[in-house]
Parts: C-alpha cells; structure tokens; sequence
C-alpha cells in the first residue's frame, strides 16, 4: 500500500525504486520507515515510503538516542556488579 501510495519512489527526496539514487549513485531500494519509530505500530499515516539515504537520515538521532540509553542502562547493570 505504501509503495504504491508513493508510486514506487522515495517520499523524500523522489528517487526511483531500482533505479540509481541522483545524489550517490547507488541503486535505490525503498524501505518502508516507521515515523513515530515503533515497529508495531503500522497505521499508514505512520509509514512512508524512503531510500536508504533518507530512511538513515530519519532515524539518525532515534538510533544516537537508543545508543545512548543501552549505553546508561549497561553502566547501570555494571554498578550493581561493583
């Protein structure tokens, strides 16, 4: 439904489906990206259609954020330990 809504192109920025991203070069696979990032929740309004360029530009502060916080809870788990 998705890819369809998008007519097989990124919702971003417009590159084609399989076809060679204009700014990189590299073949374009869409991915289907969670805006509100919670893989459960699969309501088309949550979802868009992205190239790998722009789904990784979208989630690059959620995945500093998750990095960030198994980083805290494993210090914490480590001083329970001490």
């Amino acid at each position: 439904m998705i890819l369809i809504r998008a007519v097989n192109k990124c919702e971003v920025c417009g590159a084609l489906n399989h076809k060679p991203h204009p700014t990189t070069g590299a073949e374009v696979i869409l991915t289907i990206a969670h805006l509100d990032h919670i893989p459960e929740h699969c309501e088309e309004d949550n979802l868009k259609a992205m190239c790998q360029k722009c789904h990784n530009g979208y989630d690059v502060e959620h995945r500093k954020k998750t990095r960030r916080m198994a980083r805290m809870s494993g210090e914490k788990q480590n001083e329970l330990f001490d």
